[in-house]
């Protein structure tokens, strides 16, 4: 198994994390997006979209960060990852949308403005990020997982942009104690492994 990654990227961690937590063994391609080295002809190959996370399993290649989840899940994961039931299933195709959304254009995108100096509108990505982080902390009044009685892909989806929250400028976190918890309840977990960038 290998995987086109980068360490500086949210979704690329997404991966790295879930593939330690099935404790699966992969070889790490580094990709330089500073670089651009994501526009190659060889990752454009591999993913006509021109982006990392790619995963190739086999033969088989998995490219978004999303999907990459649900194939290990799968794969690999057991029912627990990503459950069978028709409404487990969908209260986790919610939050892998909050994650594609107001994780990905708020925080992931206030990010890379301040981290690597992307164009955009700073103001309008963090308050897609407050509104994301409103939403998440909401949810987890009483709970510890997003969308099941124990982690879930959903949970994987959602934790490295709200983890990398003050990297886009939103300190807010100390007073979202439900964030708080689950992000311990996250890195509790056997397998954990940080960002490392």
């Amino acid at each position: 198994m290998k995987l086109y990654d980068s360490a500086i990227s949210g979704n690329c961690y997404k991966v790295r994390l879930m593939l330690s937590l099935l404790e699966l063994e992969y070889e790490r391609i580094t990709v330089d997006l500073k670089k651009k080295e994501s526009k190659t002809n060889e990752i454009i190959s591999l993913n006509p979209r021109g982006e990392i996370p790619i995963l190739v399993d086999g033969e088989r290649i998995i490219w978004d960060s999303q999907a990459i989840l649900v194939y290990l899940a799968k794969e690999y994961g057991g029912h627990n990852w990503l459950p069978k039931n028709p409404m487990s299933m969908s209260l986790i195709m919610q939050w892998l949308a909050v994650s594609g959304q107001e994780l990905l254009y708020g925080l992931a995108r206030a990010r890379r403005m301040l981290v690597l100096g992307a164009p955009g509108n700073f103001s309008e990505a963090q308050n897609w990020g407050r509104s994301g982080l409103e939403l998440l902390n909401n949810q987890l009044e009483g709970k510890n997982w997003l969308a099941a009685e124990h982690p879930t892909i959903a949970d994987i989806a959602c934790y490295p942009y709200v983890k990398l929250a003050p990297e886009a400028g939103l300190n807010t976190l100390g007073c979202k104690s439900n964030i708080l918890r689950w992000l311990k309840n996250i890195e509790a977990l056997d397998g954990y492994v940080e960002q490392g960038w």
